[in-house]
């Protein structure tokens, strides 16, 4: 990352709420085919350092992105400086502000917030902590977790950012992705929203719903990757924040300590200049 802070774009990537199960059965199915051309190993297995999103992406802005499932101390490629870090690198981009968007903004770059989910949302000041990291940050109903075309219109939205970016700045684009998140019953089709007792197995937000979810997202990604690849090459981060549980040992939801909120898929890799997505 000491190379390619300054010489890159960024575009970090929170596909919020997805299951790593979800993520790897999709992918296996070859349901997913923009995000399989850049995941040519498939998604690596982590473990969340949050149950839910404003915890994981407190911990993400502070450079403790997902860490791999295996023993060991596994190198960061960004952390704040200060004494005793056992899992900071020669490589790792090390800066002394105290969160990332920060030490970004002092390396040279805009640094751009889209939201999706409540937590995002700018109508409450709970609302306003994570999207104030950054130089501007644009959130609507219309890239919230209620709009079925959320992050295409997320994407109109980034679309706008890169217009109006000066040639000689690189850019750090974060999107927070609401799609997986509930409600997604309306992406599966014949599901019907939940109510009452009479409702059946297609009711409401179930894993079938989440699968069909990630293919809306994956429909949409590739031209999103395209965007950010225009104008120089581009380091990119796609990572779930944390799962959610549809049922599991009598659970729904998420801020919990399952496995399926816990594990993440995760990946990260360069989008040349030029890629068409």
């Amino acid at each position: 990352m000491r190379d390619i802070v300054g010489s890159h774009d960024l575009l970090f990537v929170t596909l919020d709420t997805l299951r790593y199960d979800v993520a790897v059965e999709e992918l296996a199915a070859g349901r997913l085919p923009n995000l399989a051309r850049v995941l040519p190993e498939g998604w690596e297995r982590r473990h969340t350092p949050g149950s839910f999103t404003f915890a994981a992406h407190s911990a993400f802005f502070a450079g403790f992105l997902p860490t791999p499932d295996a023993p060991g101390r596994h190198p960061r490629l960004f952390a704040a400086r200060f004494g005793g870090s056992e899992t900071t690198a020669e490589d790792t981009w090390v800066f002394d502000e105290p969160d990332l968007v920060a030490g970004l903004r002092k390396a040279g770059y805009r640094t751009v917030c889209v939201g999706g989910v409540g937590f995002f949302n700018p109508e409450s000041r709970l609302g306003q902590v994570l999207p104030g990291y950054f130089d501007e940050a644009y959130w609507s109903a219309a890239t919230g977790v209620t709009d079925p075309d959320s992050f295409a219109n997320q994407i109109a939205v980034a679309e706008q950012v890169v217009a109006a970016q000066p040639d000689d700045q690189p850019l750090f684009l974060f999107v927070n992705v609401p799609a997986l998140h509930q409600p997604n019953w309306f992406y599966l089709d014949g599901a019907i929203r939940a109510a009452g007792a009479g409702a059946g197995a297609a009711a409401g937000d179930t894993r079938a719903s989440h699968a069909a979810a990630l293919r809306y997202v994956d429909s949409q990604i590739g031209r999103l990757f395209t965007l950010m690849a225009a104008r120089r090459a581009c380091f990119t981060i796609v990572c779930s924040d944390h799962g959610t549980a549809y049922g599991e040992d009598g659970h729904v939801g998420h801020r919990i300590g399952h496995d399926v909120v816990w594990t993440v898929p995760y990946a990260d890799f360069v989008l040349p200049k030029g890629y068409e997505g």
